[in-house]
């Protein structure tokens, strides 16, 4: 079988490796692909939608994934589904719960799915107006995608509206920012919920953690993310059934009745308050790096997957392993502030029930050197968190590379 994953990061990796542990049959494309996933299969060096569909078709394609947000804003499924390729992901249509959170904002409120009390304007005397009428923080949401930074918290109302008018003017975002939304902010802890839809059926994954936050104990600058962890404790049977019951369900009947079936993975990032579940925002392709963390433990991955594109969810069940999982990211040197100087990755013995999913990195005469913000992600697999943990760190310590930096409380919430 012959397998095409969309992106360049460690998520892309950690589906390509986990295809490949279920069946090493599967041979493996990527576009663009990244250092690492030269390993595991053919890197192409194109990236035009027209141009994937061709090859697809010429090289027989039995089924694409999408693992980056920017091929489905781009309408990459249509152009597959009109050339009746299979693919993995929502159309252009429905992916606007992540492309515009203006929409998804909206269509939580017309399907009465609990969310922060908001507003969507793009005039910036009516975003003064709300933001005095809330409590401080306050959420500051640029429209558009800002590949994870386009979400602001502001510690007072003078800072909310600097950042509302350096939005709306283009200044921060470009186009992105120019319609906005401001909301409320809700104090909780935070879960991450992926659902695998066909359009009418879906199955809930493991519930994950994520640490925006670039130091210990939450400090520090929001990044794409340091770590994550999976499943979480903290994701009690009742809240993982009101999300089911009163989010996911309600989300999936809601895109069909608005003429965008949702195919693909669903991700709600949530807040828990008082355990009950609001939604602070949708995406529609797996989180990273939730995705290093949930792949390893799926055992039928290519099954679930065309089960999506077959519409034959409700026949096919999800196999998953009883082992927990914790990822550690490990980042450059000057991330996320800018750039870091390549360098080269030496790695020692790798720990048992452990693996690295390769992010930005590039391959040079054999040698793996770090090149992006965040290199690569340290998985451990345990019979519990703590066994996890332990795995991963051992494993970040294994990797060297000059200016590595990682966090080392990845899954304190339920530790401590």
């Amino acid at each position: 079988m012959k397998i095409l994953i969309l992106g360049s990061g460690a998520r892309e990796y950690s589906i390509a490796l986990a295809l490949q542990r279920a069946d090493n049959n599967i041979k493996l494309f990527f576009a663009p692909g990244n250092g690492g996933t030269v390993k595991l299969g053919v890197n192409l060096s194109f990236t035009e939608i027209d141009k994937l569909v061709s090859f697809a078709r010429d090289e027989g394609i039995d089924l694409c994934i999408v693992g980056s947000e920017d091929f489905l804003a781009r309408g990459v499924v249509d152009s597959f589904e009109k050339a009746k390729l299979k693919i993995l992901g929502p159309t252009q249509k429905a992916a606007r719960l992540e492309s515009s959170k203006a929409f998804m904002k909206e269509f939580l409120q017309r399907h009465k799915i609990k969310t922060a009390k908001f507003l969507q304007t793009s005039d910036l005397s009516e975003a003064k107006k709300f933001i005095n009428s809330l409590q401080t923080p306050i959420v500051v949401k640029a429209d558009g995608l800002c590949a994870g930074k386009g979400v602001i918290i502001a510690q007072t109302k003078d800072e909310a509206l600097n950042v509302a008018k350096d939005m709306l003017s283009g200044a921060s975002f470009g186009e992105a920012g120019r319609c906005v939304i401001i909301e409320e902010f809700l104090d909780g802890f935070e879960l991450s919920i992926f659902a695998l839809c066909d359009g009418d059926d879906f199955v809930l994954l493991p519930a994950c953690q994520d640490h925006k936050r670039l130091k210990d104990k939450d400090q520090g600058p929001n990044t794409g993310g340091m770590g994550a962890y999976t499943p979480s404790s903290l994701a009690t049977k009742k809240i993982l059934k009101d999300i089911e019951e009163h989010i996911i369900a309600p989300t999936v009947r809601g895109m069909k009745a608005e003429g965008a079936e949702f195919k693909g993975v669903l991700f709600a990032g949530l807040m828990i308050v008082n355990d009950t579940p609001f939604v602070l925002e949708f995406n529609v392709r797996f989180g990273d790096p939730e995705c290093e963390v949930l792949m390893p433990l799926i055992e039928n991955p290519l099954d679930i997957f065309l089960a999506c594109v077959e519409k034959r969810l409700s026949k096919t069940r999800l196999k998953l392993k009883d082992e927990f999982a914790v990822g550690v990211v490990c980042a450059s040197e000057n991330y996320p502030y800018k750039a870091s100087l390549r360098a080269e990755i030496f790695l020692d013995q790798i720990p048992s029930n452990s693996h690295i999913s390769y992010a930005g990195v590039s391959l040079e005469d054999e040698k793996l050197y770090a090149t992006g913000g965040r290199v690569l992600v340290c998985v451990g697999l345990g019979k519990d968190i703590k066994e996890a943990q332990s795995r991963a760190y051992e494993l970040c310590k294994s990797v060297k590379f000059k200016g590595k930096q990682y966090r080392s409380d990845i899954a304190y919430q339920v530790l401590r």
